[in-house]
C-alpha cells in the first residue's frame, strides 16, 4: 500500500490507470507465502494484468509451493504444476493444442493468454534450454522470470542470478569469501538475442508499470520474456514489511533498471532522478551485511557503467 505522501505525488496517468485496474483477483489471498513476500504480489499483478482468459503453467517453486497445497488452490484460472524445467514446454504444448482444436473447429476461436512462470533458478539454470527453444520457435506466449535471486524454497541456495557479493547457503561469506563468486546473468539480454518481439523487466515496487507491461506482452503476436524482480525478506535478511521499499531502492540506485524492448527497439519506462547510491540498496539487507566499503565501491563502479551501457542501446533507438 501506498503511503500518503507517494499518494499525493501520483501523476495523471497514475490515477487514471488506477481506475482501469481489473477489479477481479486471479490469483486469489489465502495462500501460504511468507510475510511480507513480493514475489506473491507479482504473482497477483500478472494475473490481474491478463484476466480470466488465461492458462498458466508454473516449473516448482516458492510460488508452486505456496499456493498449491492439497486439497486447495489460489489459482482462479486454468494451472499446470510441472517439473522444475518444464514450464516453457508445457506451456507451448498447450498453445500448439489449442489452436490446433480452434482451427479444427473444436473449440471456438477465442485470444487465451498461454503464460509460462518460473523463479530464477528454474529460469536461468534448470530450465534455460526449454525457454530458449520455445522462445526459438516463435510460439505466441508469456514467460515470466520470478526473481528473488536464489533458490529461496529449499533453503536460498544461490542460482546463477544472485548477484555478486550475496551470502547464501551455498555460497557463504566467511574469512576467505565474499558470497556468491559471479555476477548477475543478464536474463533479459538473453532473451533479447533470441530476437523475439518483446522483453521487458518489472517489479511490483512499480505496479502500474508492470501491469502495463504485461498488457503489452499478451497483446503482441509471439514469444514474450518477462523479468520481474521479486523481493524476498526471507532471503535478503530484511523485515517483511520494507519488499516494496527494497524493490524501490533496486530500481532506484540502477541495480534495476525498469525497461523493454520491442522489435529490438529498447526503451528507458523510468528513469531515476536522482540515481541514490548503491550503497542505500545494500544497507540494511542481511545477504550483504558482510562487505566493506571497498566491496561496496566494486559493486557502484560495475551498477553504474552497466547503467550507462544500457541508455546508449535506448539512445540509439
Amino acid at each position: 500500500m501506498a503511503c500518503a505522501s507517494e499518494v499525493l505525488c501520483m501523476d495523471k496517468f497514475s490515477v487514471y490507470a488506477a481506475r482501469l485496474v481489473e477489479k477481479g483477483e486471479y490469483f486469489a489471498s489465502g495462500h501460504r507465502a511468507c510475510q511480507g513476500c513480493a514475489e506473491a504480489l507479482a504473482v497477483r499483478l500478472v494475473m490481474k494484468a491478463l484476466g480470466r482468459d488465461t492458462i498458466v503453467a508454473m516449473a516448482t517453486g516458492c510460488m508452486e509451493i505456496i499456493s498449491s497445497p492439497l486439497p486447495t488452490t489460489a489459482w482462479e484460472v486454468p494451472w499446470i504444476h510441472v517439473a522444475f524445467e518444464n514450464a516453457s514446454a508445457v506451456i507451448t504444448g498447450c498453445e500448439s493444442g489449442m489452436k490446433a482444436m480452434m482451427r479444427k473447429g473444436k473449440l471456438p476461436p477465442k485470444k487465451i493468454n498461454f503464460v509460462a512462470m518460473g523463479g530464477d533458478g528454474a529460469t536461468a539454470d534448470i530450465g534455460m534450454g526449454q525457454l530458449s527453444g520455445a522462445l526459438e520457435r516463435g510460439h505466441d506466449f508469456i514467460y515470466v522470470c520470478l526473481d528473488n535471486e536464489a533458490y529461496m524454497n529449499t533453503g536460498i541456495q544461490r542460482s546463477s542470478a544472485t548477484p555478486w557479493g550475496a551470502s547464501t547457503t551455498t555460497s557463504p561469506a566467511g574469512k576467505r569469501s565474499k558470497g556468491q563468486q559471479t555476477q548477475k546473468k543478464d536474463l533479459p539480454k538473453i532473451a533479447i538475442a533470441h530476437n523475439i518481439p518483446y522483453v521487458a523487466t518489472a517489479c511490483p515496487s512499480f505496479p502500474f508499470d508492470l501491469m502495463e507491461k504485461v498488457k503489452k506482452a499478451a497483446a503482441i503476436e509471439g514469444p514474450a520474456y518477462l523479468h520481474i524482480l521479486s523481493v524476498c525478506p526471507t532471503g535478503w535478511r530484511i523485515p517483511s514489511e520494507e519488499a516494496i521499499k527494497y524493490g524501490r531502492l533496486a530500481v532506484n540506485t540502477c541495480v534495476f533498471p525498469l525497461y523493454e524492448c520491442e522489435y529490438g527497439k529498447y526503451r528507458m519506462t523510468y528513469k531515476p532522478d536522482p540515481i541514490l547510491p548503491v550503497r542505500e540498496y545494500i544497507q540494511g539487507q542481511g545477504r550483504f551485511r558482510h562487505l566493506t566499503d571497498e566491496d561496496i565501491e566494486v559493486i557502484q563502479k560495475r551498477t553504474t557503467e552497466e547503467y550507462e551501457k544500457l541508455l546508449k542501446l535506448c539512445e540509439m533507438d
